[in-house]
């Protein structure tokens, strides 16, 4: 990946903020811009001296990972930025604490700190074609733990949310990835009824839906996938909750192509579901951003400012959640190309009754 190259266009970006620098601390954002991996560093971004820096624990490992900046490694608690920051300093307001905070104006008295809002994370926006093959390679790892585990045969009367949960990150791990990407939902029957259910020891039952929402992590890119599966024949209730939010979810990957606006994407998906008297029941955003983190720009959200644009990766997950009888989720990573969307999952999103 080409780490200068993104700096220089970082760069260019804080001319225009009439920034002398800017004070990275975000670990995403240092990683994009530096390759580094590891959980302690920072860049100052200059015109003049950009400068890494790391504590002594990471002495070798940013020596293997980040080229074509100068290093510094600090024993004690803070980085020595007022060698290097000047005039106009930039920190980013979201990576910074206010304790950090009163530290940083601690070591740059007489320069003036001026807070950033999202400015990596707006370059991040669009990913280059290595991007995309490493979340690719984290979805191939969630496609086969869905196909070995879910489809596979492992669900079973007996086995609980908290089984299935830990099935599926080992089998993510066995198929390649360095962890999972999120912590997993699993959750069955009524539970379904929780966007976010943190799995239990809820066993599983004949006519149980079956939702997992899970992910895997590989070389510092995420997956993120829902399926809703029928372990034995769902009632006619909950297979026509699956078909609302299988026609919301095609709306919506059929709506992307570069230069749609966020909220326009959203509301293709949501009027199906308003369309089936079911609006209420879908309380969260269409999708988000996947890349270096989890959740990441662009949000697709009924409040969204913004248009999608060529190169993003972005999830598509319309859900519909009723209390008492359980919920339906279906999601898909899509890639948005010149000409619309690339859907990146190969596992089924068809109700599966097994």
């Amino acid at each position: 990946m080409d780490h200068g190259l993104r700096r220089e266009r970082l760069l260019e970006r804080l001319g225009e903020l009439e920034l002398d620098a800017l004070f990275v601390t975000r670990s995403p954002n240092v990683r994009y811009l530096t390759g580094f991996s590891g959980s302690s560093g920072q860049l100052v971004a200059s015109p003049s001296s950009s400068v890494f820096f790391t504590d002594g624990r990471y002495d070798e490992q940013s020596r293997r990972e980040v080229e074509g900046l100068q290093r510094e490694i600090y024993l004690e608690g803070f980085p020595p930025i007022e060698r290097y920051a000047t005039g106009r300093v930039g920190f980013e307001s979201s990576g910074v604490t206010y304790r950090y905070w009163e530290r940083l104006a601690e070591r740059l008295k007489g320069v003036e700190l001026v807070p950033v809002g999202a400015e990596v994370e707006r370059l991040r926006v669009a990913k280059d074609a290595e991007e995309v093959g490493r979340i690719s390679s984290a979805q191939e790892a969630a496609d086969a733990a869905f196909e070995a585990v879910v489809l596979g045969g492992g669900l079973r009367e007996g086995l609980t949310e908290r089984e299935l949960a830990l099935e599926l990150e080992t089998a993510m791990r066995l198929a390649g990835a360095v962890d999972k990407g999120f912590d997993t939902i699993a959750a069955f029957g009524e539970n379904g009824a929780e966007p976010h259910h943190a799995p239990t020891d809820r066993p599983l039952r004949r006519g149980d839906l079956v939702k997992v929402d899970f992910g895997a992590f590989v070389d510092g890119y995420h997956s993120d996938m829902t399926r809703t599966v029928a372990f034995g024949a769902p009632g006619d209730e909950l297979r026509a909750l699956r078909d609302v939010v299988a026609a919301a979810q095609r709306a919506g990957i059929d709506a992307v192509r570069p230069g749609v606006t966020l909220r326009d994407v959203d509301g293709a998906a949501r009027a199906v579901i308003a369309d089936a008297g079911l609006g209420e029941r879908f309380p969260h955003g269409l999708g988000h951003g996947v890349g270096l983190e989890i959740h990441e720009d662009p949000r697709l959200h009924w409040t969204a400012d913004g248009a999608l644009v060529d190169g993003s990766v972005v999830t598509i997950e319309p859900g519909v959640y009723v209390p008492g009888l359980g919920g339906v989720r279906i999601e898909d990573m899509v890639e948005v190309t010149a000409d619309g969307a690339r859907e990146i999952p190969r596992s089924t999103k068809e109700l599966v009754v097994l």
